[in-house]
């Protein structure tokens, strides 16, 4: 058992082995003054998630720090159990393995294979320090990696190996384990334990709804037909005039309007203006492309290249025709932005020498 790589890699089997070597459990995790550090630590995972997208790494010699560390991931991740929200759970799963990744690519070749082993993928390292995988393997953690760089056409393959160099394999690890906590949470966290999260749940919550803000296209403000791109403006008509919309047509204003921060009740009002409506069967389609059916997040909205191959791009405007316009989402954010900086220009003017004066009367 090796602590260092415990602290390191605290998801690992050395991280509960180096735990019970020193006899700690989860009842002194919770409530011991002892383990202070390591739930300060924990919730400062949780926070880094969230503010940084990334779980900060500092090397640790003493024993007892990184006793501290490797008890903060589990203590992090009871917290967002707790919280029980699934935008928390991709971001923060998102970045213990993007903290991971930087570590993992600077280490030895015996941690590498290791710590690929324990996500479930097998590796071999030859002399030169070149890590072969399958190729299954690879595909099914390389299909969400947008450059062609990633394209198996592109990769090295001998005898259904893919041969790649450390830097890159680590990057498929930070996928593998994203998947790996992504599937684990949230766990079912003892009612005797709730009491003593409590305050860093309500820590927790409080900013995660400020990034929630931060990031949503509408900035927590609802949906704002002004912003939205034609293509939508032209699939929002079609279905308020009762004409027969294509599945993909559906699909993307279901997404986009669930991107957008609307929750069902929204969204189906959204539907209900179009006179064939059908709450029944527009309920079901509504449930199971935002994931409320089987509980998972759901389905992203297209991109402008999918809204074209479908037939959806609709009278593109000048900022649908920008070479970097490659999202509905992107035309909302930017349109909405444009429009919050020509209302602040318009009040600078009046904000001059005694301009405030009659409103402060």
């Amino acid at each position: 058992m090796d602590s260092g790589r415990a602290a390191k890699f605290p998801f690992m089997k050395d991280a509960s082995e180096f735990a019970e070597a020193n006899s700690v459990d989860l009842d002194a995790l919770i409530v011991s003054p002892s383990f202070e550090p390591a739930r300060k630590r924990g919730l400062e995972r949780v926070m880094d998630a969230l503010e940084r997208s990334e779980v900060s790494y500092r090397p640790l010699i003493r024993e007892y720090d990184r006793l501290m560390e490797v008890m903060s991931y589990p203590y992090a991740r009871m917290i967002v159990s707790m919280v029980g929200d699934r935008f928390l759970t991709k971001r923060y799963a998102l970045a213990e393995a993007v903290r991971m990744n930087g570590i993992l690519s600077g280490e030895d070749h015996a941690t590498v294979v290791a710590v690929s082993e324990e996500l479930g993928v097998t590796s071999t390292v030859d002399a030169d320090g070149i890590i072969r995988m399958k190729f299954t393997d690879y595909l099914m953690l390389a299909n969400r990696l947008k450059s062609v760089d990633w394209k198996l056409i592109n990769s090295d393959i001998h005898s259904g190996l893919v041969y790649l160099p450390q830097e890159k394999f680590s990057r498929l690890m930070q996928n593998a384990l994203q998947d790996r906590i992504e599937s684990e949470l949230p766990l079912m966290t003892p009612e005797e334990y709730r009491r003593y999260l409590r305050g860093a749940v309500d820590a927790v919550s409080m900013a995660l709804e400020e990034t929630k803000k931060k990031y949503s296209p509408t900035g927590g403000e609802g949906m704002k037909n002004e912003y939205l791109p034609p293509c939508l403006v032209r699939i929002l008509e079609m279905s308020r005039q009762g004409m027969n919309l294509p599945h993909s047509a559906r699909f993307a204003l279901v997404t986009f309007l669930h991107a957008l921060g609307l929750d069902y009740d929204g969204i189906i009002r959204v539907f209900s203006e179009s006179p064939d409506f059908d709450e029944d069967i527009a309920g079901y389609q509504i449930k199971h492309i935002t994931g409320e059916l089987n509980g998972t997040e759901g389905y992203s909205p297209p991109e402008c290249k999918t809204m074209k191959t479908n037939g959806l791009c609709h009278n593109p405007d000048t900022l649908c025709q920008q070479e970097w316009m490659n999202h509905p989402l992107t035309y909302y954010r930017v349109k909405s932005r444009d429009r919050t900086k020509g209302q602040n220009a318009q009040q600078t003017p009046q904000q001059g020498p005694g301009a405030g004066s009659k409103t402060d009367q």
